[in-house]
């Protein structure tokens, strides 16, 4: 599961995710990607999941890019305790992301193979998704 090997603090602020996407907004490595429409958490199992949906379709042919990191840790308090005593124990990382942000890139595919492989990536994460394919691919010198 993704996670930092190490952080500089245990637990870190909720704080607030607001505006579009500033960077990561753009195909930087694949000819085809998704990005994100809406702000949320999106866990480290959650991206695990994706990226294996992904490679399972694309039957390990091309290359795939992650475009995103939980590094933001996430505490909780056990369950039917009292108000006080503290903020809760680490329990996961997430990464934070507002809309417009690339979440995953593939190159080296044809374009139903990466567009369906994208789908099926997109149905593991909580965040309504948009595919997006370079400007100037050109379908004729695919795969």
């Amino acid at each position: 599961m993704l996670q930092p090997k190490k952080t500089k603090f245990r637990r870190q602020q909720k704080g607030r995710m607001k505006g579009q996407a500033q960077r990561g907004n753009q195909l930087a490595f694949g000819s085809f990607g998704i990005k994100t429409l809406e702000s949320k958490w999106i866990t480290g199992r959650q991206i695990e999941a994706a990226r294996v949906a992904v490679t399972r379709y694309m039957q390990r042919q091309g290359q795939i890019w992650i475009r995103i990191f939980p590094d933001k840790p996430i505490t909780k308090k056990p369950a039917e305790v009292r108000m006080g005593k503290g903020k809760g124990a680490p329990e996961g990382f997430v990464a934070p992301v507002t809309p417009g942000r690339m979440l995953i890139e593939v190159e080296g595919v044809s374009y139903e193979i990466a567009k369906e492989a994208l789908r099926l990536a997109a149905q593991k994460l909580p965040v309504t998704t948009k595919f997006v394919v370079r400007r100037d691919y050109d379908p004729s010198q695919n795969v």
